[in-house]
């Protein structure tokens, strides 16, 4: 990990936190990235629930330590390095342009709560309770970590009884949905760039990926030449926007590229991705019984759920719960749902691209054994650098120097030829459920990619060894 993994050279320890909290009232925690952080007694309150510490039990990283073991690392402590880093942008910002932002007290709590807080309504399993297992429960469902992370900070306040004035959690609440679908307008903010820093929805520069990114890298034993560092020490409001120095353009397209890095090689890992198909299958054979699935609107409820549900089922004697207890029992025994062959979908057609389904396959088998949707898994991965098939660093303003108040974009062609040119990749990958169907569903892939693309876009075919596999 380099920079991020020494202490010495932590972002913290450059500054004099002293200056601007009164550390005789404060706690301290050793986090292992970024040094010793300071909580002042109002964010105490809202850590010292139930409700915030279930983010223990919820893995950052969802089922990745199954591949990389050390991803065990929860919300809790990223919750805390975004607290921290939101505390310190702002703080920056607050020494050398205060007076002319006009940031005051308020403005710094509400940012290092709404970084405290941004994740208090996360689900199980990082993202797949909310983007893979919902919308099989219930069809079309919009529901939101985001979403709920709001209704939770109103049930901790209520439930605490927590005196925090109504202006501070109406701004709190903001920030947190200021990247989502739920955000205001910009027109209805008041210092816009404040919404910028934990939830950013302009460009996708902000401390949450900052923490992430460095915490994700090092737990999973990976290198990360990334220095936000550079980025938080340099940047400046001008036109109530962020900018950034023009001489840091190559750093942030790193930060973006890092983000895709790890994207390709470990939060979609393809065994990473053919347990947590399992996991869905699992939690949507014991929704009807546990009823997983039926406080998602509910915080006074919903916060009870975690990845301890795994255990639930894995442990209940209940006959209800048999499939989903196989399941599991074949996730401990690593006898995991078989990757077939994947394939990136052709640029030329990623405009036009539609989710590959396990009806796609079956449909696609020509002679042999009779192949059935529920012997299929797929998983269509898509990999960006946060803008889908644009490039993120078109919505970044620049500046030329200290001395000069023009903000400015940059063509990526004005930096390097180097640069990517397209943004976004498109991978489908196949599985069989069960090891003896490997050969006949690889032979269906083939046949599906021939008919919708007229060529095989894999890079290889299946290796025979992988298709002789029986159980």
């Amino acid at each position: 990990m380099g920079a991020f993994c020494n202490n010495d050279l932590a972002f913290s320890s450059n500054y004099n936190f002293g200056s601007y909290q009164d550390l005789r009232f404060s706690k301290h925690v050793h986090d292992n990235v970024h040094g010793n952080i300071h909580l002042s007694p109002l964010f105490l309150k809202f850590i010292d629930t139930e409700q915030f510490q279930r983010l223990r039990d919820l893995k950052q990283l969802g089922m990745a330590h199954m591949v990389y073991p050390g991803a065990v690392h929860s919300r809790f402590e990223h919750s805390l390095g975004v607290y921290w880093l939101a505390g310190e942008a702002v703080h920056k910002l607050k020494i050398h342009q205060g007076l002319e932002l006009g940031i005051d007290h308020f403005d710094v709590q509400t940012v290092k709560l709404a970084g405290l807080l941004h994740d208090v309504g996360h689900g199980p399993f990082s993202h797949l309770f909310e983007r893979e297992f919902l919308p099989m429960v219930h069809k079309g469902s919009e529901w939101s970590h985001e979403q709920m992370s709001v209704d939770m900070v109103d049930h901790i306040v209520d439930e605490h009884h927590i005196e925090i004035d109504s202006e501070t959690i109406k701004r709190v609440k903001e920030m947190i949905l200021a990247s989502s679908k739920y955000a205001t307008t910009k027109s209805t903010r008041e210092k816009h760039f404040l919404y910028d820093i934990v939830a950013n929805g302009r460009n996708g520069i902000d401390v949450d990926k900052f923490d992430y990114i460095v915490r994700d890298c090092r737990a999973c034993g990976l290198g990360c030449n990334f220095l936000f560092q550079r980025l938080m020490e340099t940047m400046r409001v001008i036109g109530d926007d962020i900018c950034y120095r023009a001489k840091d353009y190559l750093t942030i397209h790193k930060l973006f590229a890092t983000r895709a890095d790890l994207y390709r090689t470990v939060y979609t890992h393809a065994k990473v991705k053919a347990i947590e198909l399992m996991v869905v299958d699992a939690l949507l054979e014991a929704n009807n019984y546990l009823e997983i699935a039926s406080h998602i609107h509910d915080p006074s409820q919903y916060w009870k759920l975690d990845d301890s549900i795994i255990k639930t089922i894995e442990t209940a004697p209940h006959q209800e719960l048999k499939e989903s207890r196989d399941l599991i029992l074949r996730i401990r025994r690593r006898d995991l749902y078989q990757f077939c062959n994947e394939y990136a979908v052709p640029k030329d057609q990623l405009d036009n691209f539609k989710d590959v389904t396990a009806q796609d396959i079956v449909c696609s088998q020509r002679s042999g054994v009779v192949l059935k949707e529920e012997d299929v898994a797929v998983s269509n991965v898509r990999i960006d650098l946060t803008r889908g098939k644009h490039n993120p660093l078109e919505s970044i303003n620049f500046f030329k120097d200290y001395e000069s108040e023009e903000k400015f974009s940059i063509p990526d062609d004005r930096i390097s030829h180097l640069l990517p040119k397209s943004y976004q990749d498109m991978i489908v990958r196949v599985y069989s459920k069960k090891p003896e169907l490997v050969g006949a569903i690889s032979e269906a892939f083939e046949n599906f990619q021939l008919k919708t693309y007229g060529i095989k876009a894999q890079v290889h075919a299946t290796p025979e060894k992988k298709k002789c596999r029986i159980s």
